[in-house]
């Protein structure tokens, strides 16, 4: 497994993309589907994603294209990004997940190398499942 790649995973959402942007890119969207935040959809924001057991995660915006893209740190290596793209009334939704350095460890101490590849399962399913149950309602 090539460590260094980045994790991606792309759907199409049955909804227009404004509705998939207010899913991804406000607090209350994001906790719907994925984990409790205090994100604001503000150029250099810092925010906190409550990941239960391991904590919380500090994270910082780094890239505002409304209602196309969405990028943020999060922690200390990782960097995240929601890609959307309008195809007719559906969206393409892209989750790009980076910072994998097979010589790093988590702040929990885990070797990126193991994350990466539970991170890999997790997306699978937060990504087909979770967001398309919560759009699509």
């Amino acid at each position: 497994m090539d460590t260094q790649r980045e994790i991606r995973k792309t759907i199409i959402l049955n909804a227009p993309i404004e509705k998939v942007w207010k899913a991804v890119a406000t607090s209350e969207g994001i906790a719907a589907w994925w984990m409790p935040n205090t994100f604001e959809a503000e150029l250099g924001k810092e925010f906190i994603l409550h990941a239960g057991p391991f904590g919380d995660s500090p994270c910082k915006v780094t890239e505002l294209e409304p209602p196309n893209r969405l990028g943020f740190d999060w922690g200390k290596d990782w960097h995240l990004v929601f890609e959307l793209k309008e195809l007719d009334s559906k969206t393409e939704f892209t989750l790009i997940h980076s910072g994998w350095d097979p010589e790093k460890v988590t702040e929990f101490g885990q070797p990126h190398t193991i994350v990466q590849g539970m991170m890999d399962n997790g997306w699978d399913k937060i990504v087909n499942e979770a967001l398309p149950a919560y759009i699509e309602d």
